[in-house]
């Protein structure tokens, strides 16, 4: 029996192949999925990891047994399974670890209409429903076994995306594309088909082994690649695309990156424009500032929530929000059933610089107003004492005010910073920002002096 505590996270299935996570447990876990989400159908895909396919084919297996029709997608982007899923309107599940090492594999899952399962929403009762079968055996099948067909839907997602931005009358654009060995290779060249571009290839062999670099674009050393040969191109910006291929970072013309807070402004303004000037715009309490002051000075309603998708979604459900972005460059849109995707932000950015006639760091440098020191993380062998040693050296100012929304979030006049601890590691995160750079240095050095002390 596999421990399940040790793969099943708070909004997905994570371990190692085949010790943690193999194909007789994801056999186990689509039967429980069907079941709980008591699906007629559903529809799985998968990753370029070698396990991947296997997994998939596994975890339809299951799901028949119990009675569902399974439509095996193949390989794809998380955010295509989530297209298919919100086209189809069908629960889905994902096979992937996103940009963890080559051994690793995982489930991302989802009801239909690509709403999130996390631990409340069904995830622990899958959780349950396996540790159950794992010692009892599997029930009897279901009095209709399932079918197991093959779909491919990937056609559908690259129009549906181009239907959402207006690419019609941008001028020519050289972009440098970085895909990490990662799911983008397969995806890309169907998105981007047809439109005036010069695509120049990075890493877009399909390799779960990961021979060129990390498939996580946040890391700055995965990007460097991508950097010096934008620069080398004379190209206009370049993408990077994780594993997965559902989010994407962006460098401009002379190989700097964009701030994922920058590209959130810039899409919430062009969403906001495409709703008549608009609507309710989410973002997490790290972006920055200059978020909030984009929405507002676009005619929409800035909501600050805390970090993590499912926030993210649930909140743009509740409010009816048309948009919304993290600081880790995930990108949700309405019109993409809530759920995130990268591609359509990249394809934003590519309209945005291409329907205007200056480089991209031009344009971008309205929507990145103030200086910001980037998550830093700190190994601290107590996480509530450093962080209650922080909150006590600023709780008795008076020209701070003190949230507790997620973490510890202290604001002044001209400067701000948030301090949370990691769910699954000793770590405490820092983000600072400041209008004035000096000013960001000092708080961020004050406040790692307290953390490290």
């Amino acid at each position: 029996m596999v421990d399940l505590s040790q793969i099943v996270k708070a909004y997905d299935v994570r371990g190692v192949y085949p010790d943690q996570l193999d194909e007789q447990l994801a056999e186990l876990f689509g039967a429980a999925f069907a079941e709980v989400t008591e699906a007629s159908a559903i529809v799985v895909g998968h990753d370029m990891r070698p396990s991947s396919p296997a997994l998939a084919a596994a975890f339809a297996r299951g799901a028949a047994e119990r009675g569902a029709d399974a439509a095996l997608i193949g390989l794809c982007s998380t955010d295509e399974l989530y297209f298919a899923s919100g086209s189809l309107d069908l629960p889905g599940a994902m096979f992937t670890a996103s940009h963890n090492p080559a051994q690793y594999n995982g489930i991302k899952l989802c009801r239909a209409g690509a709403a999130p399962v996390g631990q409340d929403t069904g995830l622990a009762d899958i959780r349950a429903l396996v540790e159950r079968r794992q010692a009892e055996g599997a029930p009897a099948p279901a009095e209709r076994r399932g079918t197991v067909t093959e779909r491919d839907v990937l056609a559908d997602y690259a129009a549906h995306l181009r239907s959402l931005v207006d690419l019609t009358e941008i001028r020519p654009l050289k972009v440098v594309v970085d895909a990490g060995n990662g799911m983008a290779g397969h995806t890309v060249p169907s998105v981007l088909a047809g439109l005036p571009l010069d695509v120049v290839p990075m890493y877009f062999e399909l390799d779960g082994t990961f021979p060129n670099h990390e498939a996580n674009p946040l890391d700055p050393a995965n990007i460097v690649d991508l950097q010096e040969r934008v620069r080398a191109e004379g190209a206009d910006l370049g993408l990077a695309f994780d594993g997965d291929a559902d989010r994407c970072f962006v460098v401009d013309e002379q190989g700097a990156p964009v701030p994922p807070s920058a590209i959130t402004a810039l899409v919430a303004a062009r969403e906001l424009a495409r709703n008549g000037g608009k609507g309710t715009i989410i973002h997490n309490l790290i972006t920055s500032w200059s978020v909030p002051e984009v929405v507002a000075e676009h005619g929409g309603t800035p909501v600050r929530t805390r970090v993590g998708h499912s926030f993210i979604k649930e909140e743009m459900a509740r409010s009816g929000a048309i948009f919304g972005g993290e600081h880790s460059a995930h990108y949700y849109f309405r019109d993409f059933w809530n759920a995130d995707t990268g591609m359509l932000a990249a394809l934003h950015v590519l309209a945005a610089l291409g329907g205007q006639p200056g480089p991209l760091s031009h344009l971008t440098a309205a929507y990145d107003r103030y200086a910001a020191s980037g998550e830093i993380n700190s190994t601290v062998a107590d996480q509530a004492a450093r962080a209650a040693a922080v909150r006590e050296a600023y709780e008795s100012r008076e020209d701070v005010t003190l949230d507790t929304l997620d973490g510890l979030t202290v604001t002044a006049a001209d400067w701000w910073f948030n301090l949370r601890a990691s769910n699954t590691e000793p770590l405490l995160r820092l983000n600072v920002e400041a209008r004035d750079p000096a000013v960001m240095a000092a708080v961020r050095d004050e406040v790692l002096a307290l953390i490290r002390a």
